[in-house]
C-alpha cells in the first residue's frame, strides 16, 4: 500500500481523490498495490469539498509524516510550491505535480533535488495528453526536429468561435469567462504565457535547453481582428496560437504566438477547447497527440498515471529523460533570426501611391509580396492585407517601423507569422 497526500484539493485535487476511490480495482491491478489518498492540504478548511479524506491547512502535517509515500502538488504558483516540493523530495517522498509555472522556472533545480527520488509531471503539459512520456520515452531514439503545439484550450476555443462563427474577440472573451474557460484576468491564457510555460518543459526534454519565459518570444491573441480572419479564410489558412520549438542547426527556436497555418495541416484541425501537439523526429517522422488539455478528470487522469508508474517501478523515470547528462551544444536562437512568411495588416489612406510606397519599403528590406487583399474601411481608408514570401524577422520588424513612420498608415501595423 502507498499513502498519498494531495496539496491543493481544488477541482483537480478533488478529482484525483475521487478517481482513486471510484476506480480502485483497476488502479490497484495496474499499480500492483493499493493507492490510498490519505490527507489533503487546503488553504480554507471552511470551504466544502466533495472528498472522503482528512483535510488540514498545515503542510507540515504532510512533510513530517513518514508514512506518506507520494505527495501530489496541485497548489499553483511558483516559489511556495518550489519550497514545498523541494522539502518533500529531500525527505524521500515521491512527488507528482501538474504545476507548469513551477517547472517553467525550477525544473532543473528540482531535477537536482530529486536525484533518485521519483518526480513526475505528465499533467503539467496538455492535461490528459501523455506528451511527456511520448517525448521522454516513446521517442527516445529520435533527435527531435520540431514541436508544434496547441497547448491552451481557452485560446483555441476563442479562435475557433471567431473563425467559424464570426464572433468578435471581446464578445467571445466574455463568453469564455462566463463558461469558466477564461479567468477574470485572462492575461495568462490569451497572452500566451500558459502555453510558453508548457513549451519550455517540452524543450528541456527534447533539447536539454534551460530557458525561462523571459528568454523567449511570447505573443497572445488579443489583437486578432475580423480582417485577419477574412484573409485567412480567403487563402486557406486557419489561425492558431502555437507553441513552437524548432532545431535550426546548432540553435533552437522557442516561440509562442498566433500563426496562419494551412487548413490541410493536421494540427489546424484541432478545434474548440481541445489540445494537440505535433512532434517531428528524425527517424519516426511526424507523430500527433490530441486530447483534452484541461479539466478536473482529464488532468487527474494524468496525475494518477504518474502515481501508478511510481508504484510499479519504485522510482520515477529520469525527470527530463536523460540517464546521463546530455552533452548538448544547442543554444537558444534569437527572435530576430526567425525566417518564415509574414502577414501584415495595414490601415492606410485609400489613395494612389500608398501601395507603391509600402512595396518600396518592403523591397528595400529584401521582402517580397506573395499575396494581397484590400478591404475598404469607410470612404477614405482601407485595410491592406499582405502576405510575404519567406524573410527574416529582423527585416520585417525594421520594415514595419518604417511603414508606421511613413505617413500613409492610420494605425499601428499588425503582423502575424505564417507557419510554412
Amino acid at each position: 500500500m502507498l499513502k498519498i497526500a494531495i496539496i491543493g484539493v481544488g477541482t483537480v485535487g478533488s478529482s484525483v481523490a475521487q478517481i482513486l476511490e471510484d476506480n480502485k480495482d483497476i488502479i490497484t491491478a495496474r499499480a500492483g498495490c493499493e493507492l490510498v489518498p490519505t490527507i489533503g492540504v487546503v488553504s480554507n478548511l471552511n470551504k466544502k469539498r466533495d472528498v472522503n479524506i482528512k483535510l488540514t491547512d498545515n503542510i507540515d502535517e504532510v512533510l513530517n509524516d513518514d508514512s506518506i509515500d507520494i505527495v501530489v502538488e496541485l497548489m499553483g504558483g511558483v516559489e511556495k510550491p518550489f519550497e514545498v516540493v523541494k522539502k518533500a523530495l529531500q525527505k524521500g517522498k515521491a512527488v507528482v505535480t501538474a504545476n507548469k509555472a513551477l517547472l517553467a522556472y525550477h525544473r532543473y533545480d528540482l531535477q537536482d533535488a530529486a536525484g533518485d527520488v521519483a518526480f513526475e509531471y505528465e499533467a503539467a503539459v496538455a492535461g490528459g495528453i501523455p506528451i511527456i512520456n511520448a517525448l521522454r520515452d516513446g521517442l527516445g531514439a529520435n533527435h527531435i526536429l520540431s514541436i508544434k503545439g496547441i497547448m491552451n484550450g481557452t485560446c483555441n476555443y476563442m479562435l475557433t468561435k471567431m473563425i467559424n462563427e464570426g464572433v468578435p474577440y471581446d464578445q467571445i472573451l466574455k463568453e469564455s469567462q462566463e463558461l469558466g474557460y477564461a479567468e477574470a484576468d485572462p492575461t495568462f491564457d490569451v497572452g500566451g504565457f500558459d502555453a510558453a510555460h508548457k513549451l519550455l518543459i517540452l524543450a528541456s526534454i527534447a533539447y536539454g535547453i534551460d530557458s525561462k519565459p523571459e528568454d523567449i518570444l511570447i505573443e497572445g491573441i488579443e489583437n486578432i481582428s475580423s480582417a485577419d480572419i477574412d484573409f485567412a479564410t480567403e487563402f486557406g489558412y486557419s489561425i492558431k496560437l502555437l507553441a513552437i520549438a524548432k532545431k535550426i542547426g546548432s540553435t533552437v527556436e522557442l516561440r509562442v504566438h498566433p500563426v496562419f497555418i494551412s487548413k490541410d495541416e493536421m494540427i489546424a484541425k484541432v478545434d474548440g477547447v481541445m489540445n494537440g501537439v505535433s512532434v517531428i523526429g528524425d527517424k519516426v517522422g511526424e507523430t500527433m497527440y490530441y486530447g483534452p488539455g484541461a479539466g478536473g478528470d482529464a488532468t487527474a487522469s494524468a496525475v494518477i498515471a504518474n502515481i501508478i508508474d511510481i508504484a510499479r517501478k519504485g522510482k520515477g523515470s529520469p525527470m527530463l529523460g536523460y540517464q546521463i547528462p546530455l552533452e548538448s551544444n544547442l543554444t537558444l536562437a534569437s527572435a530576430d533570426s526567425i525566417e518564415t512568411k509574414y502577414y501584415l495588416r495595414l490601415e492606410v489612406e485609400d489613395k494612389s501611391g500608398v501601395l507603391a510606397k509600402i512595396a518600396s519599403i518592403l523591397g528595400d528590406k529584401d521582402i517580397s509580396i506573395e499575396t494581397m487583399m484590400q478591404k475598404p474601411l469607410g470612404t477614405d481608408r482601407a485595410n491592406l492585407l499582405i502576405a510575404t514570401h519567406i524573410c527574416k524577422e529582423v527585416n520585417i520588424k525594421e520594415a514595419l517601423k518604417q511603414i508606421e513612420n511613413s505617413g500613409v498608415v492610420k494605425a499601428k501595423p499588425a503582423m502575424i507569422r505564417i507557419e510554412a
